[in-house]
């Protein structure tokens, strides 16, 4: 029979055998080295000779120690789980430059533990602890349980069949190459190929996505609350409707390209976890949002006093109310574009990551659209170049505006 030399050594009724086997397994586990108990009964099991102690080696993956330390960079705390001996984690932990402070699992979970109710003294140490060794299934899962409870946002690798639960229960259970049936079906993410590196670059995908999201997200309510308070607004206090219902149609359309190729911007990417902040998301938007509908609440009432009020204004003369539409109409397709740049991250809108060239060109593109539109009369009534320049001038200026705004509001809520 095979087994754990701790269990096999208790077949032998000789003391100095048992602690010669726990000995020499102690020794190999402090040079990283497994052990395996051989011994011979003839019983049933009951009483046993020992034959011997196999050493094995089982070395950490050579891309191992590299994404640990690439996971300590994005801000990640990396903890280890094994069902080795201590010894042998510590060790272990030393050569991928882990941290060392690792328990016994069997001497500090308690025998009668419920891995949904962890004791308040164990989930202290869980927190603090660098990692357990000797651990079984259901330690595995009230370490991940306990985390979680802890308020922080767990993934987790496995490849047994005594992993599942924790699988199952970690927010990202990561199932590596060859692992079992069991192991897969409890994960949120599989790996198809040897090695943990692609480990790293999922962080980095998902912090993009999440960007990307937020960048969207916070775009989507700023414009929404420009159009709709614009509308609403000029129709309560002028009585005037600043855009057509084919303004709107088209309008949509134009939003619509840049829209999509959010999807492959390039985006900052966090060097520490980050979570979905509603409060803040929407707090970014709504600022942004009411000072979106002054900028264009401003060019409204300077058009409309331009017309009721001839010559009034001398640099920006509108000629009656068709044509106060249409200025309408560039100044939300042009501002609204442009907020784009301010959303998209959180600093200077002319700093790195740049936008990436497929969300760039869509704006040209669209942006040049909407000015042939207005210059040529398809769909909008016509308005000169000069007035078409002068609405992007005002944009741009408006632009750093919303930047300034957008830093502040960073630095207030962090």
């Amino acid at each position: 029979m095979k087994g754990a030399p701790q269990v096999v050594a208790k077949l032998s009724s000789d003391p100095d055998v048992q602690k010669k086997v726990l000995d020499t397994t102690d020794a190999l586990a402090k040079r990283g080295y497994r052990a395996l108990g051989v011994a011979e009964s003839k019983d049933q099991g009951k009483t046993g000779t020992i034959l011997g102690v196999l050493s094995m080696f089982d070395p950490p993956r050579d891309d191992s120690k590299k994404t640990i330390d690439d996971c300590k960079r994005e801000g990640i705390s990396v903890k280890m789980i094994t069902g080795d001996d201590t010894a042998i984690a510590i060790e272990t932990a030393k050569k991928l430059g882990m941290g060392t402070n690792i328990y016994n699992a069997t001497k500090v979970f308690p025998k009668n533990l419920d891995p949904d109710h962890v004791p308040a003294d164990l989930e202290k140490l869980i927190a603090q602890a660098d990692g357990f060794a000797r651990v079984f299934p259901e330690h595995k899962y009230a370490i991940v349980k306990t985390l979680q409870k802890q308020g922080h946002i767990v993934a987790m690798t496995g490849d047994g069949v005594n992993d599942a639960p924790a699988l199952k229960q970690a927010d990202c259970g990561t199932a590596v190459a060859g692992a079992t049936d069991a192991a897969r079906s409890a994960a949120a993410l599989i790996l198809t190929s040897p090695g943990l590196s692609v480990i790293q670059t999922a962080i980095t995908e998902a912090r993009k996505i999440f960007a990307r999201i937020t960048s969207y997200t916070i775009y989507r309510v700023a414009l929404t609350m420009n159009i709709m308070f614009l509308v609403v607004l000029s129709s309560i206090l002028l009585n005037f409707q600043p855009l057509t219902a084919i303004m709107i149609v088209v309008m949509s359309l134009l939003d619509d390209l840049p829209i999509m190729t959010i999807a492959y911007d390039n985006t900052y990417v966090s060097k520490k976890p980050i979570r979905w902040q509603m409060k803040k998301i929407l707090t970014t938007s709504s600022i942004l949002g009411v000072f979106a509908v002054i900028q264009s609440m401003l060019l409204l009432f300077i058009g409309y006093m331009s017309v009721k009020n001839p010559g009034s204004i001398s640099i920006f003369q509108v000629g009656n109310l068709s044509q106060l539409q249409t200025i309408m109409f560039l100044q939300l397709v042009a501002g609204g574009h442009l907020l784009l740049f301010v959303t998209r991250q959180t600093r200077w809108f002319f700093e790195r990551p740049f936008p990436a060239p497929i969300l760039f060109w869509a704006i040209v593109i669209t942006q040049i659209f909407a000015a042939c539109a207005c210059y040529l009369g398809w769909f909008v009534p016509r308005i000169s170049l000069w007035m078409i320049c002068e609405i992007w001038i005002y944009n741009i200026a408006w632009m750093f505006i919303l930047n300034i705004i957008r830093m502040i509001i960073e630095k207030v809520q962090k």
